[in-house]
């Protein structure tokens, strides 16, 4: 909530770099809860010096050519809380304390505390190195993940990307960096911003190491199979239409253009360039890496075994960590009995959102989609129609938007299905304007038509839906059913832009594929 209210305020006055005061006593708090989670290498590293916070707003009526992230900078993170005093105190800085971070209700307050009684300075000198080697593990791990995803993956622009397993198999890469590789195709394909662990982490990293590939599965809000016509030598990985939408999505009316006054695309571009040509210099031998094991347990030992922790803090780290373990699955165990006894329910998943004429919306933050209605048939789109089988010679060129709207002004958006490609083939067989009239009724059992004048152009949808026909069957079929699909209040299918299909001359609409966070970035993605 706390990021929420930053981004606007960043928006409203547009800011396109944010600096934050998480400082070395956050780090260490940090590592003790997420030591009490069992998080690997990666969670204990800690907060990045640098990343980056995407919009959640689905629609805007403003032009979107970029994603524009606010970048989060963290400069004092090699300095303590008493450094900050000091600073302040010095300067004649007056600052503010929260009364809330008293309280022991909060599991970092409660380690803060922990910390402040029992601490030492060698405690804490001996917790920073582990902590900066745990960065070190994270830099070496992201370098060569990145090296990976630009060798190993193609991103297509209908929204499913290709990872080429032969190259994986031959990289011969520690499963720890094929792991967190993996979840990083996995969350831009799917565009949830969530952990991917446990069993699910084991399962996709098994399949990776399958070749060849022969199998499907559904993990992670997405769907890998072979692709067709590899033999198994690549995998498609598609968006899982049957997967929960990311929980931060919004039906906001924000405009994006205030997002992309915050700070100049270029400004941006040369602060992350700058910082990532900064940090190659930065990325350690593999050698110097040594916590590549990934457990919490492992990291512990090593950093024993290497001399950077001593017994007595090693037990001190031992004791805080059983400390809040019994406190979290206390509090695990009293969110449980609110949620069985109040009902808890999950909130809905539904794709489709009302869609305006000249309105964007970001479907499934993935695809920029848009649409209106043009006064008159395009010149271009008549004649190419003409040319091709000669039928609308002599078509009216005005306007005809009952044909597909009747009184509403209104679609919505939602992803594609079976019967709409089963539609599309029987649409292009369709010869007449009763033909189309039967297509419409007999398709979709759930369509109340209503008296509507004969349909001023079933030739344009012919014509279009054979030639969508042939884009559709070089897209697999995994991949299709993460396409975006326009339709009006009734149900009836409108567009799909991603292969050129409309009803309508008139009807000018686009599907961009544009993710609202990059492969590689979002709250977890550093410089």
């Amino acid at each position: 909530m706390r990021y929420e209210i930053f981004q606007k305020i960043c928006i409203q006055n547009r800011i396109g770099v944010l600096l934050i005061a998480h400082h070395a006593d956050d780090q260490a708090e940090l590592f003790v809860l997420r030591l009490s989670r069992n998080s690997g290498v990666l969670g204990l590293a800690g907060m990045p010096f640098t990343s980056q916070i995407f919009s959640t707003h689905t629609h805007s009526y403003a032009e979107v050519s970029g994603n524009y992230g606010i970048l989060v900078v963290r400069p004092l993170l090699d300095l303590s809380k008493e450094d900050m005093y000091e600073m302040c105190e010095g300067s004649n800085q007056v600052w503010v304390e929260d009364p809330t971070n008293q309280s022991l209700l909060y599991a970092r307050n409660r380690i803060r505390m922990s910390l402040r009684d029992s601490a030492s300075s060698a405690f804490k000198l001996e917790l920073q190195a582990v902590i900066s080697a745990c960065r070190k593990t994270r830099i070496y791990i992201d370098y060569i993940c990145s090296n990976l995803i630009s060798k190993a993956v193609t991103v297509m622009d209908l929204g499913y990307a290709v990872i080429d397993l032969e190259i994986l198999n031959e990289s011969k890469i520690e499963d720890i960096c094929l792991s967190k590789f993996i979840a990083l195709v996995l969350k831009f394909i799917s565009q949830r911003n969530r952990p991917i662990r446990g069993s699910t982490s084991k399962l996709l990293l098994d399949y990776m190491h399958t070749l060849p590939c022969k199998t499907s599965l559904t993990a992670a809000g997405c769907y890998l199979s072979p692709t067709p016509g590899s033999r198994g030598m690549k995998a498609l990985v598609c968006s899982s239409v049957d997967c929960p939408l990311p929980s931060k999505m919004e039906s906001s009316h924000l405009h994006f253009q205030a997002e992309q006054e915050n700070c100049t695309s270029d400004e941006i571009e040369k602060i992350i360039a700058d910082g990532k040509s900064y940090a190659d210099s930065l990325i350690p031998d593999a050698s110097d890496v040594h916590f590549l094991e990934g457990t919490s347990e492992s990291v512990l030992t090593a950093a024993r075994n290497l001399g950077m922790l001593s017994e007595s803090t090693l037990s001190n780290i031992l004791l805080l960590q059983k400390e809040e373990i019994q406190n979290f699955k206390s509090k695990s165990k009293v969110a449980a009995d609110y949620k069985s006894e109040h009902g808890v329910k999950s909130v809905s998943t539904s794709r489709s959102k009302p869609l305006h004429p000249g309105e964007i919306c970001c479907f499934m933050n993935r695809f920029f989609v848009t649409w209106k209605l043009s006064e008159e048939v395009p010149e271009n789109a008549t004649s190419e129609e003409a040319n091709s089988d000669g039928v609308l010679e002599g078509q009216s060129r005005g306007c005809c938007r009952s044909c597909v709207f009747g009184h509403d002004m209104m679609v919505e958006v939602r992803n594609m299905t079976e019967p709409d490609w089963l539609y599309l083939a029987n649409l292009s067989k369709s010869r007449t304007s009763e033909n189309f009239q039967e297509q419409r009724h007999s398709l979709d059992s759930r369509v109340e038509q209503t008296e509507e004048k004969t349909n001023e152009c079933p030739d344009y949808a012919r014509l279009s839906a054979q030639r969508a026909l042939v884009s559709l069957k070089s897209i697999p079929l995994a991949a299709r059913r993460g396409l975006p699909v326009l339709v009006n209040s009734q149900g009836l299918l409108l567009s799909i832009p991603s292969i050129g299909f409309k009803h309508c001359p008139c009807l000018m609409v686009s599907a961009t594929f544009k993710p609202k966070v990059p492969l590689g970035g979002g709250h977890s993605s550093f410089i």
